[in-house]
């Protein structure tokens, strides 16, 4: 198993997560130059990383650059939400390497065992997934899914590639079970009201909010550290928990142009804030203090004022999607006395 510090250390190298330019965070203060001689050396250090060999199943090789790409969303959130990160930290960057791994080590096993069926999937479905999941990591932005695909040294093809095989995979599973008693009509409507908003198309939420900006240097403070800012922050959400002003420590302390309207920002859509920043503002209840959140340009702490949802699709525009996830919940026991056999007689090696 990879350990810790040299996991933190990949990922800090193949894992260079950028927000971009949003209406929570307020345009980056110009970095210092970097030599060219460090710059080289650092970006032949992160080809080889990325390059890399994560695991073989079988004989065949999932690439570490396959998993970055796959990890990069949820990395982005615990950078964003462990601004200091230590061990709690380190613990979910681990644990949810080893889950996407297994994940892959999965998808290998039973495309090795079926290999021999030629599964096949419809290219408008493949075309469709693709839809979905740039909706999902870039808020509907094709070309910063492309920018975060090149981050992880991955063309649109290879990504293609994988998410067609992650689909054969899906519909092997469908056949291998297809004995399983079929979902019934009232299963299907229940999934989907359990459901409905995680399929829903996220790039219609809006949220209106209250936002306290902490740069990571305070330009009207020119002894102000990094440390001293995270230090303010922490300071902040403690007042506000105990029941402090949000609006009155806002206009003290928020370096931005809201500051003065007390942070309020209203009907923000989801695309206009960084993927990572906006997924940790929806999921809790309104009315939560989040943060301090961290980017490369400082912090930030948000209330919730109110979430609208983007659209939700009508069941029957989801229906066979719906009907899948009941019968894959239906063969779950079965599936994974399955993908155990699987692993117990395949040839598996995890790479440090």
């Amino acid at each position: 198993m990879i350990k810790q510090s040299a996991l933190c250390s990949w990922l800090a190298t193949s894992l260079s997560l950028c927000a971009q330019t949003d209406a929570l965070l307020p345009p980056a203060t110009p970095a210092a130059p970097t030599p060219k001689a460090q710059v080289a050396s650092s970006e032949k250090k992160e080809v080889r990383e990325i390059n890399g060999i994560a695991a073989t199943v079988n004989g065949c090789v999932i690439t570490k650059k396959e998993v970055a790409f796959a990890l990069a969303p949820i990395v982005a959130e615990l950078r964003a939400q462990f601004p200091r990160r230590g061990p709690e930290f380190e613990k979910r960057i681990k644990e949810s390497y080893d889950k996407v791994l297994d994940d892959f080590i999965d998808r290998e096993l039973v495309m090795s065992e079926f290999k021999t069926q030629g599964g096949k999937i419809r290219g408008n479905a493949v075309d469709e997934e693709i839809q979905r999941q740039i909706r999902e990591r870039s808020n509907g932005d094709a070309a910063k899914f492309r920018d975060d695909l090149a981050r992880s040294a991955m063309t649109m093809e290879s990504f293609r590639t994988m998410t067609e095989r992650q689909m054969i995979v899906q519909a092997m599973r469908a056949s291998k079970f297809s004995d399983t008693a079929p979902p019934l009509p009232f299963e299907i409507q229940k999934e989907y009201e359990e459901t409905k908003l995680k399929i829903r198309d996220i790039t219609g939420d809006k949220m209106t909010f209250l936002k306290i900006y902490i740069p990571a240097v305070d330009p009207k403070n020119p002894i102000s550290t990094p440390e001293s800012q995270l230090d303010l922050a922490d300071n902040i959400v403690k007042q506000l928990k105990e029941g402090s002003n949000f609006e009155e420590l806002a206009k003290i302390h928020s370096r931005d142009a809201y500051a003065e309207k007390g942070g309020k920002q209203e009907n923000v859509s989801r695309t206009d804030l960084a993927p990572e920043i906006a997924a940790l503002m929806m999921d809790p209840p309104e009315g939560t203090i989040i943060g301090p959140l961290m980017d490369p340009r400082g912090l930030t702490i948000v209330k919730v004022l109110q979430k609208v949802y983007g659209p939700v699709p009508a069941l029957s525009e989801v229906h066979d999607q719906i009907e899948q996830r009941v019968a894959r919940q239906k063969s779950a026991a079965r599936y994974e006395r399955w993908i155990k056999s699987l692993r117990d007689k395949g040839m598996i090696q995890k790479k440090q």
